[in-house]
Formats: structure tokens, C-alpha cells, sequence
């Protein structure tokens, strides 16, 4: 009797969850993005969104949740009901918060939805810094330290990482100006309140092109179609080989819990929506790469980056705990 009506307690639940699918999304879902307007995150969610709410049949409307070098955004989400919603917008930095302490939670504690595209980091600079490569930028440094001002998206994002890695391979000392996003900091820079930003290629082009700001450094070990005579770092410095490639990322992540065919037609709606013309061209555009993955191709990338900075930024100096405490292997 107990395990008839186990039985009937389980195909009522599977029959709850397949009636949810059916007709999801029944209400508007909330897209919560982790960084402010105008950066590189923003850009990446507000052009793929709506051709993945248009596959869904429903209507995704983006707020920008900024703190917390994105955990804010993150919490927020999670507690929230798992029942899709309200979906997370972000990049990479969640895959450091264990190990920085910045919180308990990573993306592996949550539900793939699509992890859209990953980008190409670079080195700009003010237009009137007295450098123009990033040899010139690090004798500069050297000769005047503390002195330049980078900025900075705090802890475990692009630009903590990318700056790990360059006091890797050479010792300098700048100021690092704190910025809730690529986009705040971008304007900073063109205005003159910073001298240097690490930032995803993606975010900064357009300003680029337009003369508003130079690029110093590729971060990367080949050059780039859209950066025509700009070496990729490793010419400079051979020792950034040992982490590259390597670049931020962009997904769309829900709830542990959500129903999997709710789960299942978010995943759809998504991936139709990363395969938009107007999507790709734009990704292209802005390079970057356009990945598309859901499920275990998610799932391997997003460990795989995880175990490459954490223990990058463990090795750097700056986490405040061991990757090794939360089973995070070296890559």
C-alpha cells in the first residue's frame, strides 16, 4: 500500500511539473542581469532576450540588479521560487565567489539555462596616457608606481583576473578605482578618471573605432581580425601562454528545482535565440564567440573555468580560501 501510494504521490508530481510546462510561461518572467547598463553583460542580454522570448511565446523583462561584484543579482535569484520565472543574467564572476569569499554559491549550484558566448579581454587606455603598448604601459608603471589608475569591476571579475595575470609575469604597482560594471568604468576612462581598463573586447570596440579610447594589449595568444596591428600579449610577454586563451562568459542560469520541461523550454527558447542572424552578427561584430551551451557541455565549461580561476586568483595572492577546500581541481 505504501509503495502504490508513493507511486501516486510521484506521478502527481511529474504530472504538476509536465501541466507547468504546458503552459509556461503563463505570466511575465523576470530577467535579473548582474551588471549595470551599457557594459558587456547588459549588451550580451538585451540582444539575445528578445528573440528567445519571442521562441518562448512570452515576454522577459530585463532589470539591471548591480552590487556585490554581482552577488546581489545572485542571492536575489536564489531566493526566489524555482519555478522559471526569474532567471539570472551574469558573467563569470560567481565562479570565484568561494574561493574569494564573496559567497557559497557558484553557477555549478545552479541550472544552466545557455552559457551564450565568451569574449576576448584587451588592455585600452586614455588617449593621452603617455603609452601606447603594453611594454610601454609596464615600464611606465615601473618608473611611476601606484601612480597609474586602473579601473577595476572588483574581486573574480575580467579584470582581477586579467591583472592576475600580469602581475604574474612582472612586478608593478597601480591604484585599482572600484567601477559596478565594464560600463561605468569605460565612461571613467574616456573622461579621463582612469588611466587603463582591462575589459572585454566586445564592450570597448565601438569606442575603439569611434577614437575615444586606444587599445595597448590583446589579451590573447593570436591577433584578432577586429584589432588589424595589435600583437596579442604573448609576443610581449611569453609566460601569459600558460593561462590563454581565456575570457569572461555570458549565460543565463535558474533556480535548482525548476521543473526540468520548464527548464527544457528556456534551454529552446535560448538556443533558438543565440542562432538569431541579428544576434550573431552582433556577437561577431563585437568579438566575440558564440557558444550555446546547455546541459553537460555547460556544465564541463563551467567547471572548467572554474578550476582555471580559481586557482589562478589562488595563486595570485588574493583569495581567501583554497580551492582545494571545496573540491575545485587544478587544471
Amino acid at each position: 500500500m505504501k509503495t502504490f501510494l508513493a507511486g501516486l504521490a510521484l506521478l502527481a508530481v511529474t504530472t504538476t511539473a509536465a501541466l507547468a510546462a504546458d503552459d509556461f510561461p503563463k505570466k511575465e518572467i523576470q530577467g535579473v542581469i548582474q551588471w549595470g547598463a551599457g557594459g558587456s553583460t547588459d549588451t550580451v542580454m538585451r540582444a539575445v532576450t528578445p528573440h528567445a522570448a519571442e521562441a518562448l511565446g512570452g515576454s522577459i523583462v530585463m532589470q539591471n540588479k548591480t552590487g556585490g561584484v554581482g552577488a546581489i543579482a545572485l542571492r536575489y535569484v536564489q531566493s526566489q521560487k524555482a519555478d522559471g520565472y526569474t532567471l539570472l543574467m551574469g558573467a563569470e564572476n560567481p565562479q570565484m565567489y568561494k574561493v574569494l569569499g564573496l559567497g557559497s554559491e557558484d553557477y555549478n549550484d545552479m541550472i544552466p539555462i545557455n552559457v551564450l558566448a565568451r569574449g576576448v579581454p584587451m588592455f585600452v587606455a586614455n588617449n593621452d596616457a603617455p603609452y601606447s603598448t603594453m611594454s610601454e604601459f609596464v615600464d611606465y608603471a615601473k618608473a611611476h608606481p601606484g601612480e597609474v589608475r586602473v579601473g577595476s569591476t572588483g574581486p573574480g571579475g575580467l579584470t582581477s583576473i586579467v591583472l592576475a595575470m600580469l602581475t604574474s609575469q612582472v612586478d608593478i604597482e597601480f591604484t585599482r578605482v572600484p567601477y559596478d560594471g565594464d560600463g561605468p568604468a569605460l565612461t571613467a576612462l574616456q573622461g579621463g578618471a582612469l588611466d587603463v581598463m582591462p575589459v572585454v573586447l566586445g564592450a570597448g570596440i565601438e569606442a575603439v573605432k569611434a577614437g575615444r579610447m586606444k587599445v595597448i594589449g590583446l589579451v590573447d595568444v593570436a591577433e584578432n581580425p577586429l584589432l588589424p596591428g595589435v600583437e596579442p600579449i604573448t609576443k610581449s610577454f611569453p609566460g601569459f601562454a600558460n593561462y590563454l586563451p581565456w575570457g569572461p562568459f555570458f549565460g543565463v542560469f535558474v533556480k535548482k528545482g525548476t521543473p526540468a520541461p520548464v527548464v527544457e523550454k528556456l534551454q529552446a527558447a535560448f538556443a533558438e535565440g543565440a542562432q538569431n542572424p541579428d544576434f550573431q552578427k552582433l556577437m561577431k561584430d563585437r568579438g566575440f564567440i558564440v557558444m550555446s551551451l546547455a546541459g553537460d557541455q555547460a556544465m564541463e565549461f563551467l567547471d572548467s573555468y572554474r578550476s582555471t580561476s580559481s586557482w589562478l586568483v589562488h595563486d595570485a595572492g588574493f583569495a581567501k580560501k583554497s580551492p582545494e577546500e571545496f573540491g575545485i581541481p587544478k587544471p
